[in-house]
């Protein structure tokens, strides 16, 4: 197995090993920035207010009222404004 993979990496270029590295690391950027798409954001709001609904802590429907606000000047659909009184 070992004279396997000393065989393999023998043929195996650095421009090889670079372009592979570059692929990889835009693959992860590529992700990264989908992590923030308006629809994992969606989720989440909602997912927090469920959990504001069962506390009813009002710092914490604040902070949501401040992410909602956030969420609808960037996405669609609009989100409906807590009432924190």
């Amino acid at each position: 197995m070992y004279l396997q993979w000393k065989l393999t990496f023998q043929k195996t270029s650095l421009r090889n090993l670079i372009l592979v590295g570059i692929g990889i690391s835009i693959i992860g950027i590529s992700i990264g920035f989908t992590g923030n798409s308006c629809g994992i954001q969606h989720m989440i709001i909602l997912n927090e207010i469920t959990s504001y609904e069962k506390t009813l802590e009002p710092e914490f429907c604040e902070t949501i009222v401040e992410k909602i606000d956030l969420f609808n000047d960037d996405c669609e659909p609009q989100i409906e404004i807590l009432d924190c009184s």
